[in-house]
């Protein structure tokens, strides 16, 4: 398989190792230095891209690499007040766009556990919900994409609570997520159930940054002769 990989901080590099080692080839690296080579005749060479960048230059990627017929694995993070109109020209171009908040084979499973804990708990009003996540201080936004996609799931779930905030709650509907940004820390998130006589809580920790690339690659992978919106449920049969 032949990769585009754009985006080259920690995570495209991490990326790049592993997909080098499953066998495949970097046909195309797109950083901040030579961000102009990223068009559609450079992306022809490509079976598949991979882009790990920022929120302000995501969705013009996307975009770039739909009119260019490649599919594209995205694990960058908010941009999401954009989606409808990612999608819709996704569509327009009959492109492939493999989206995830976090590509961890683990962090999918703990979505999971979270809908499933948030469904036994729905009806115990005498526990109180909040979320902490941590990361290394180089990311950008806050809540992490991850806390989000956990906290929506949540409240999908467990209709008591319907909206986040970083700051304290101002009814019982909000529920307070902690952003912590601290050292090289590649991720984790929290969540506590907690009453005046005891709490539950569940935890995800990722020990590197290696679990979010292989992901990634699985990811590109899968999506090759697809078409339309994918995600990690449909890569996990979930």
């Amino acid at each position: 398989m032949k990769i585009a990989l754009i985006g080259y901080g920690r995570m495209g590099q991490a990326i790049e190792a592993i997909a080098k080692e499953r066998g495949h080839e970097i046909v195309l690296t797109i950083d901040v230095d030579n961000q102009h080579d990223l068009t559609e005749e450079n992306l022809k060479s490509a079976d598949v891209a991979i882009e790990f960048t920022i929120p302000a230059s995501a969705p013009a990627n996307y975009k770039t690499c739909f009119s260019a017929g490649v599919p594209v694995v995205s694990g960058t993070t908010g941009w999401l007040d954009q989606k409808a109109e990612i999608v819709a020209d996704m569509k327009k171009h009959d492109g492939t766009f493999f989206y995830a908040s976090n590509f961890s084979l683990g962090v999918n499973l703990f979505f999971a556990l979270n809908k499933k804990l948030a469904e036994l708990m729905k009806n115990r009003p005498e526990y109180d919900i909040s979320m902490e996540e941590v990361h290394h201080t180089k990311k950008l936004d806050a809540p992490s994409g991850t806390a989000i996609t956990l906290a929506e799931d949540l409240f999908e779930a467990h209709p008591a609570k319907k909206s986040w905030t970083l700051d304290t709650p101002k009814s019982d509907e909000e529920m307070h997520i902690e952003a912590i940004r601290e050292g090289d820390v590649p991720g984790i998130h929290r969540i506590k159930y907690e009453s005046d006589i005891d709490y539950i809580e569940i935890e995800h920790s990722a020990k590197s940054r290696h679990g979010f690339a292989l992901g990634a690659v699985l990811a590109a992978e899968f999506s090759v002769g697809k078409k339309g919106l994918v995600t990690m449920n449909d890569l996990l049969n979930l």
